[in-house]
Parts: structure tokens; sequence; C-alpha cells
């Protein structure tokens, strides 16, 4: 029986474990504090829904497919936000939901790709500028909270194609993905894919300082998102080569990136659903957790028995009741070693002793200080 996980699948275990719990928690805090509700929805889903209208995406070209008994044509999602068509059907408007959920794409594993990655969406279904700032804000909160400084980059779908109305080019759709690569590939190959389509002069034009956008009617979209994100006080780029892979972007389109890291983090833009303008943003937990140093709330004391089991169960629920994580152990030399095995800071014991003192030994495991503190005093200092 092989028990390996199926390549592109990963186990996350203790701390990965903790610190990704950790991430969700602050994630959720600020999702909730901004309005939006929590979704849950089905991993498996029929092709033809999955598929929608993008079956050219490369990333719905990389769907895993599979057929139930009945030898229906299934496929697991590989992202949240197609399910949007249904969930936020008949809601009142704006529907504002969060989602944080596992998905899967059957496409070559890197060391850090997944084939399954868990994804946290936030959407505003009926959205506005404000609504599109609001998000940026949000997400910038979350990055403030676990210490993480990022550059949130702008630009306008709608912009790109009247720049490329204007050029002439033909082959929206394909030129939009070779200019998506710039930050992937190096420019001479970009140009060289562009010139297929007679689109190389493209390059230039987007090297320009920002200034030379105004031309365009649909920079006023841009103005408009930067001066909702001033009301904010969030900091927004206006990259004029950022496309965003999808080709249901219909409107502003924005990716966040870490200074000296290659790639973005995070990425989103305006859309529609069911005809109605929608916006969002979505980032992978894997890819976040990486990045980020948290204090993600281990379990803070492991409480050592000696005969006195009474005693020690009434201690540790004391405890508990106060916010403490505790374990508990009947055996010294295993209960510390199982404190040492899983990084548990302080180490409490409980014998007739110190129920007769009402005095309890508490062992610092990364000191090795040892004193005796009453219960009250154990609960004051939080261990």
């Amino acid at each position: 029986m092989i028990i390996e996980n199926v390549k592109g699948f990963k186990d996350f275990l203790g701390e990965d474990a903790l610190k990704r719990e950790r991430l969700k928690q602050i994630m959720i805090k600020q999702f909730r504090n901004y309005g939006f509700l929590p979704a849950e929805t089905p991993i498996i889903e029929y092709e033809e829904f999955v598929k929608g209208e993008n079956a050219s995406d490369e990333a719905v070209s990389d769907i895993f497919r599979l057929k139930d008994k009945g030898q229906r044509n299934l496929a697991l999602r590989y992202e949240l936000t197609f399910q949007l068509k249904r969930i936020a059907k008949n809601k009142k408007l704006p529907y504002k939901r969060y989602q944080i959920g596992e998905v899967f794409r059957d496409e070559p594993v890197s060391s850090n790709r997944y084939r399954e990655f868990t994804q946290c969406d936030i959407d505003v279904i009926g959205s506005s500028f404000r609504d599109e700032a609001e998000v940026l804000k949000l997400f910038s909160k979350i990055l403030d909270e676990v210490n993480l400084g990022a550059i949130i980059y702008i630009n306008n779908r709608n912009l790109l194609n009247e720049i490329l109305e204007k050029e002439n080019i033909k082959e929206k759709d394909q030129v939009l993905r070779e200019l998506d690569k710039l930050d992937k590939l190096p420019e001479a190959d970009v140009k060289i894919n562009l010139a297929k389509f007679n689109a190389e002069k493209l390059i230039s034009i987007f090297k320009k300082p920002e200034n030379f956008f105004k031309k365009y009617d649909n920079y006023k979209e841009i103005e408009e998102l930067k001066n909702y994100c001033d009301y904010f006080g969030v900091k927004v780029v206006f990259s004029p080569t950022l496309v965003r892979g999808l080709s249901y972007y219909n409107g502003s389109v924005f990716e966040i990136r870490l200074k000296d890291i290659k790639g973005s983090i995070a990425g989103g833009g305006s859309y529609l659903i069911d005809g109605i303008q929608s916006t969002g943003i979505s980032f992978g937990l894997e890819r976040f957790s990486s990045l980020v140093n948290i204090d993600i709330n281990n379990t803070k004391c492991l409480i050592i028995s000696i005969n006195q089991n009474k005693e020690t169960i009434n201690l540790a629920e004391k405890l508990r009741d106060s916010g403490i994580s505790v374990v508990l152990s009947d055996k010294i030399s295993k209960g510390l070693d199982y404190a040492n095995a899983y990084g548990i800071h302080y180490v409490i014991f409980v014998g007739s002793d110190e129920v007769k003192n009402k005095k309890f030994k508490l062992k610092d495991m990364k000191s090795g200080k040892e004193e005796f503190l009453s219960e009250k005093e154990l609960i004051m200092r939080s261990i």
C-alpha cells in the first residue's frame, strides 16, 4: 500500500498548521470588520459550470476532471469566483462574501506551487470604485497585521483595450496574454511573441510615464480608483503592463507584490457576475503563510500530575477557562520529553507538596528557570 502523498498534495501539521489557522483568524477578523459574510461551496461541480465562459484560460484548461457512477462529467473547482454565479443569485446588493477553501489545478508542481491549495477570496457583487478601494484597504490591513510590506499595483482592462484599439491591434486577448508574461519572462522574449501579432510597439508605449496615459479616455477610471484609495489612506501604484491572466476581468485589476520577491502574493479585479458589476481579490494561503512570521499561539503549558489527578484537572480547567492552552501528563520524564518535542514553553508540576502549600512549581523550558506560583499568579501571568 502506498501511503505517500500524491504529487502536488501536502500535509500541514504542527506549527505549519497552527500558523495557517492563525492567519485565517487574522483574515476573517478583517473580512467581518468590513461587512463580508462567510460562504462555503462544494469542491465538486459539473464540468460545464467549472469551465464557464473562460474555457480558453490556462487555469481552466488545468482543471481536474472526473465522473461519478452516473457517468456525469464533473470537475474539481479551480477557483472560488465562478461559484458566485450560483450563490449570489437574488441576493440583496451589494452582496459581500468571503470564502477560504481548497481549490485544485492539474498543473506542473514546483517548490511553491501545489495541485491543491487554499484560496482566500473576498468579493463584492454590485460594486463601485469605492468598493474596489475598500477591498484594497482591507488587504492592506491584513498586510500590516502580519508585518508584511508590499506594493499594491493597479491597472484597468478598459484602458488596455483602448490602447490596443488605437494601435490597431486585432488579436486583443492573445496580446494581453503575452503582456501578462512581462513579469515572468525576459522583455526580449515577450517582444518576440508580440511580434507575431504586430504588437511589439506596445513595449515602448507601456514604458512611458503615467502622465502619458492621461490622454486616453479610460484613464479616468484609474483616477477615480486612486481618489477613493486616497480617501481610505491606501497607497497604490499605476502599472500600465498589469493585465491579470483571467479573461473575465472587465475594469480595474490589481496585484500585490513584495519588494524583493518575484511574483505576486495576491491579485484581483472587477468583472461581471450575471451581468452585475463586481470586484474581488484572491490570494493563496500557502504562499502567504510562507512569507510571514507571526505568533502562532502554540500550546502554552503542560501540567504533570504526580499522583494528584483531581487537583491537576481542577487547575487545568481553571487555566483553560482563562484562555491558557493546557496539555496533561502523569509521568515526569515522558511529560518533559513531550514538552520539548512540541515546543511547549512551560511545565507545571502538581505533587502533594504543591497541593498542600497551594504553590505550584513552574518550569520555563527555554531558560530552565523554576519558581513556585499560586493558582491566581499562574492565571495572572497568562503563563
